[in-house]
């Protein structure tokens, strides 16, 4: 909500500056005074290509604006999320560690995992253009290309077939040749399974000591002793003794390096 309140603060603002401006150029003009102009770049948006260069800023903003669900959805962030969120729940801790140490772990870890694939997007794509080796759409193309096969290579392939019939795609020869549209919500689809398959792991032995503790407390009579108060710090101990952390973050960066 903030940063929308931020955006749209931003355009008011942007719209009140250009408005001023306009009118004073105007006053300058009636009262005789000499030209101010305003140069962004060198002279390029004083050569009559104002339009293209602020439509070019816009559509940087709106990529910009889509960054947190291109995080989300076309990186390794959601898996490693989920598994977190479903080993807290799983140990019993509700609270702890707290949303942002897990959003902020997630993070980091999807920077680590990543970063091979930004490395080669900017290898292919993103440097040559700076360079002015090729245009915007080759560098578009280029640059996309390996995020492309990094969600192709770990999408299902049943998933990906789901969406083709969902768009009513043609199905491609080549595994490069599935398009966006189909490779993203294929990705998140798997990525979603197999981080429940592995919280499913993570959860069982904790809910074998559940079963035990509860079923001890009922044979000594005493019901009104809640489990959880016993089970509690067992699964703390054997979380702490078999460096439970440890080993989760190391199996999950594991299943992006097969």
């Amino acid at each position: 909500m903030r940063s929308c309140f931020a955006r749209v603060s931003f355009a008011i603002a942007m719209g009140v500056f250009a408005t001023s401006l306009s009118s004073q150029d105007a006053y300058a003009q009636a009262a005789g005074l000499p030209d101010l102009s305003v140069s962004i770049g060198g002279s390029e948006l004083a050569s009559g290509n104002s339009v293209a260069s602020s439509l070019k800023i816009l559509l940087l903003l709106t990529v910009l604006s889509f960054a947190p669900a291109m995080i989300l959805c076309m990186t390794c962030f959601t898996r490693i999320s989920v598994v977190l969120g479903m080993t807290r729940t799983a140990i019993g801790t509700s609270s702890l560690p707290p949303n942002t140490v897990i959003t902020g772990l997630s993070l980091f870890l999807t920077i680590a995992i990543m970063g091979p694939v930004f490395q080669k997007s900017y290898d292919a794509g993103v440097k040559p253009y700076l360079d002015g080796q090729m245009d915007q759409s080759q560098a578009l193309i280029k640059a996309s290309a390996p995020l492309k096969e990094f969600l192709v290579r770990h999408a299902r392939e049943k998933d990906l077939a789901l969406f083709l019939q969902i768009t009513k795609s043609e199905f491609p020869k080549d595994p490069n040749d599935v398009p966006f549209f189909v490779a993203v919500p294929g990705f998140i689809l798997s990525e979603l399974n197999t981080a429940f398959q592995i919280g499913f792991l993570i959860a069982l032995p904790f809910l074998v000591l559940d079963m035990v503790v509860s079923s001890v407390l009922t044979s000594m009579s005493m019901i009104t002793l809640p489990p959880v108060v016993i089970s509690l710090p067992l699964k703390l101990m054997l979380f702490v003794i078999v460096d439970g952390w440890h080993l989760i973050i190391s199996s999950l960066v594991k299943t992006y390096q097969v």
